[in-house]
């Protein structure tokens, strides 16, 4: 049977996830000899390797080509799915991520919906959730209202080849989806929803304080606004995030009124900073967990995220040469 569709899975350092993605991906409800699997992996990991080496063997017995593709070169999701689909042979290219586990039918559902010029599909992510959420685990569960993630679209080759796949640019797990998207929506290509194909996107545990180092992210959001101003400003972020500059203000004005000996100014700021810091933190712990390590950790981070957002929102205004606040 000829090859309807090549799985790519992009990797790195995470050897259990990727086996229980790798089982779920090798148990589908699709002819075995239809379709591969194309792990690649960024970190070029000898344990990477012997996970992809076991399960290969494993789906040879039912006719199932799995392969292992190191990562050379630029680095980063984008390169590494794009070593992916470059090294792929099917004319349907299905990106999913280390960290998921599709569910039987995922293969199946998305390959069918490539009808009548359709150009790229994408599937329903589900993100479960305990009752009480962390911070954390709350943002990750936003991915299941995202269009077009990896975690779990289609894509022809043909369409991939046409705009270069994915900018290598986005060198962190961050955006890099959001502008394939943009770019084929502008291109009028036909895009596709498909609910029925779904995969369970597990939430990885955290080190306490993990959101602000996830600030380095919003460099990328200068580079993704560069390119698609307009629909960034639609489906993205509708307008600059006012109340990060208002906290950095208030705490600047706070400690310059310090330094020039204006007590007046310096409690006023303060006051000012702690009020809409104090909000800030309120409004994360809404629906979240109250546990006193959790409301801690929203306490400090929530006076440390505006700052550093700020920072790696101007830093990518720089590095992409773009006007972004």
């Amino acid at each position: 049977m000829a090859l309807r569709a090549s799985v790519v899975v992009p990797t790195f350092r995470r050897p259990e996830s990727l086996s229980r993605c790798l089982a779920a991906l090798c148990a589908q409800a699709f002819d075995p000899a239809a379709y591969e699997v194309i792990v690649t992996d960024d970190a070029a990991s000898d344990e990477a390797r012997r996970v992809v080496t076991c399960w290969a063997e494993r789906a040879a017995a039912r006719g199932l080509a799995l392969r292992y593709v190191p990562v050379t070169g630029a680095h980063g999701p984008a390169a590494a799915r794009n070593a992916g689909w470059r090294a792929a042979h099917g004319p349907i290219i299905a990106f999913t991520d280390d960290d998921c586990l599709p569910t039987p039918d995922w293969l199946a559902a998305g390959v069918a919906a490539f009808v009548n010029g359709v150009a790229g599909a994408s599937g329903r992510v589900i993100v479960p959730l305990p009752r009480r959420p962390t911070d954390y685990e709350r943002n990750t569960a936003a991915i299941e209202q995202a269009e077009f993630v990896t975690a779990n679209c289609f894509y022809r080759r043909d369409v991939l080849a046409a705009v270069g796949g994915f900018d290598e640019r986005f060198a962190a797990p961050w955006r890099e989806d959001s502008d394939l998207f943009f770019t084929l929506l502008g291109c009028n290509a036909r895009l596709e929803r498909v609910p029925e194909a779904a995969v369970v996107h597990a939430v990885r545990p955290a080190r306490w304080g993990t959101s602000v180092g996830q600030q380095r992210k919003s460099m990328f959001n200068a580079l993704l606004y560069k390119k698609h101003p307009a629909l960034y400003r639609r489906k993205i972020q509708a307008a600059p995030p006012w109340h990060y500059y208002c906290c950095l203000l208030a705490a600047l004005a706070a400690l310059g009124g310090e330094l020039a000996g204006d007590r007046r100014l310096a409690c006023g700021a303060a006051s000012l900073w702690m009020v809409l810091t104090g909000g800030f933190c309120l409004h994360r712990l809404q629906h979240t967990s109250h546990a006193p390590g959790h409301v801690a950790e929203m306490i400090v981070t929530s006076a440390l995220i505006p700052p550093l957002a700020i920072f790696w929102r101007l830093r990518g205004a720089l590095k992409f040469r773009v006007l972004f606040v």
